[in-house]
């Protein structure tokens, strides 16, 4: 018997079992995938304390609060019974192993493993090199290399001092002597002797410090030697635990075939795959099933506790499969499988209609539609850029000049000509283009106004994701105001100070910022028919004769 295998008590229900297999990095959960999530989201109510982890979620359970992505993979049997089996992201408690959850793919924390005892190797030599770093002699000699640094400098400049006012004493010597009839040529050979002998003190006192300097950085030398031994031991331990640990995970398929992680990532160009590459749930399930001989038939997973400060994650909302660390895996596991198309994959074989704006020698304005790319992507040669390239032939230049996020809707300005874009460019670099957006939020927000200063990066592990990053993100700034709240949407507008990727997206959605997603946002909030943000006003000067333009175009929502 099966205990992570939990099957459907009333299979009448499901009238239409799903022939394909979704697509992981986007889609719609299956209802028989929700129904397994939503009976899994009731044990995690019923029975969080005996996962021994603490999700954030306000349950008195000790530890640093952090939620976790969990994953339900609904299943066919061999003996024909449709059931489901449940998997979570990493570790829960330390442990990753918990009753009624699939196993990981390769459990780097059996006992004697031999990631546990170079783990210990590692610590070890993590502790000597801190012991060395810290320890009293090498920060005794660090402190007295300083303070002789301090101490030379103040002598130093009282020397350089002492210098320049003799220096002045000695002209005004020789200009009074040149002005008397009486020259004496050997008062000025003194004179010159006791410049030379000054700059020969300097020359002694510079000299002695660089001796004692030495004598203090050769000292300094032996320790930071012994230092960088350590470290380089603990690189190539390091770098060789992380390759047979990548080498130790295979990865099977719906054809049988199995290929290890460091093969799976080599094949897609990357040399190194990511952290925690092999971890999450949606590979720990497909693996299972594959051991099992489970005929996978639909995946959901979700997200359980408190959001990490960085990123954007709603408690029990749905999210697709990750793309850094699990695009490369799933590909391969996926084979053989009946699976959803791709729908980024888009079949157009006509522009939509397009709807121009203002045009003129110079520029053109157009109100580009949602879901629709700005420039040519890897799945798709639609775009503004192709449209606007065929509409005017004789245009020059790179026409585009900013973008608008693929799901955004809204303006757009195109330049004709190289001189055009140029000016375009340097207007929006000096951000002297003023632009507003309005959008419609999946709830209601109390503030009235206000501004949001949130820093934001790439999520490399996560493309297209931003994360906020104090550290390394780039300034980001964005002011709202509350135009209509009804039902349970709110209307509002923001002008973005800067213009970063998905800069008002990550601004609405994060928890230190509106904490309220833009209706339809499917990467930072819930899917709809559409994303509700639309590029409504724009402010500029004319490339050209630089007169002062104002567009504005509503949105259709």
């Amino acid at each position: 018997m099966d205990n992570c295998f939990f099957e459907f008590e009333n299979v009448f229900e499901f009238s239409n079992i799903p022939e394909a297999i979704n697509f992981p990095f986007y889609y719609e959960p299956h209802t028989i995938a929700k129904i397994a999530a939503e009976t899994l989201q009731a044990q995690l109510r019923a029975e969080f304390k005996n996962l021994d982890h603490n999700f954030g979620l306000n349950n008195g359970i000790q530890g640093n609060p952090i939620g976790k992505m969990f994953g339900v993979l609904v299943v066919q049997n061999l003996q024909g019974k449709l059931g489901y089996i449940r998997a979570f992201s990493g570790k829960l408690g330390n442990s990753n192993h918990h009753e009624g959850f699939v196993p990981p793919v390769f459990d780097i924390l059996t006992k004697n493993s031999f990631f546990l005892k170079e783990e210990s190797i590692l610590n070890q030599l993590n502790a000597r090199i801190e012991e060395l770093e810290n320890h009293k002699d090498y920060i005794k000699i660090l402190n007295e290399l300083q303070q002789l640094k301090v101490d030379f400098e103040k002598i130093l400049n009282l020397k350089k001092t002492e210098i320049k006012i003799n220096k002045e004493i000695r002209s005004a010597i020789r200009i009074q002597r040149l002005n008397t009839s009486n020259i004496d040529p050997i008062n000025f050979n003194e004179l010159n002797e006791q410049s030379r002998q000054e700059q020969l003190e300097l020359k002694r006192l510079k000299k002695n410090f660089e001796i004692k300097k030495s004598l203090f950085e050769d000292e300094i030398q032996i320790w930071v030697n012994n230092i960088n031994q350590h470290k380089k031991e603990r690189k190539e331990r390091s770098s060789q635990l992380q390759k047979k640990l990548f080498d130790s995970y295979f990865f099977l398929n719906a054809m049988g075939e199995d290929k290890s992680l460091l093969t799976i990532f080599l094949a897609n160009k990357v040399q190194i795959p990511p952290a925690g590459a092999g971890e999450c749930a949606a590979p720990k399930l497909f693996q299972y099933a594959y051991k099992k001989n489970y005929k996978p038939i639909a995946l959901a997973e979700f997200w359980w506790g408190a959001s990490p400060l960085s990123e954007i994650r709603k408690h029990g909302q749905y999210y697709p499969a990750c793309r850094g660390k699990c695009e490369p895996i799933l590909n391969h596991m996926l084979e053989g499988l009946n699976v959803d198309p791709n729908p980024f994959i888009q079949q157009q074989e006509n522009y939509p209609e397009i709807e121009i704006i203002y045009e003129d020698a110079d520029i053109v304005i157009v109100n580009k539609p949602h879901e629709f790319l700005s420039v040519p992507g890897k799945v798709s040669q639609f775009s503004i850029f192709s449209y606007v390239q065929k509409k005017y032939p004789n245009a020059t230049g790179p026409l585009i000049v900013h973008r608008l996020d693929m799901s955004t809707s809204g303006i757009m300005i195109l330049a004709l000509n190289k001189e055009s874009h140029k000016n375009l460019q340097h207007q929006f670099l000096k951000r002297k283009i003023q632009k507003k957006y309005i959008a419609i939020l999946d709830g209601i927000l109390k503030e009235e106004k206000g501004m949001i200063d949130l820093p934001l990066r790439l999520d490399i592990d996560d493309r297209p994701r931003q994360m906020v990053c104090h550290e390394y993100g780039k300034k980001s700034i964005t002011l709202f105001e509350v135009l209509e709240r009804k039902e349970n949407f709110t209307r509002i507008s923001f002008v973005p100070v800067t213009g970063r990727t998905h800069q008002l997206r990550v601004h609405a959605a994060h928890i230190k910022g509106l904490n309220i997603a833009i209706k339809g946002d499917d990467l930072y909030g819930s899917k709809d028919d559409r994303l509700y943000l639309h590029a409504a006003e724009i402010s500029f000067k004319h490339p050209k004769n630089k007169t002062m333009l104002h567009f504005e175009c509503n949105p259709n929502f």
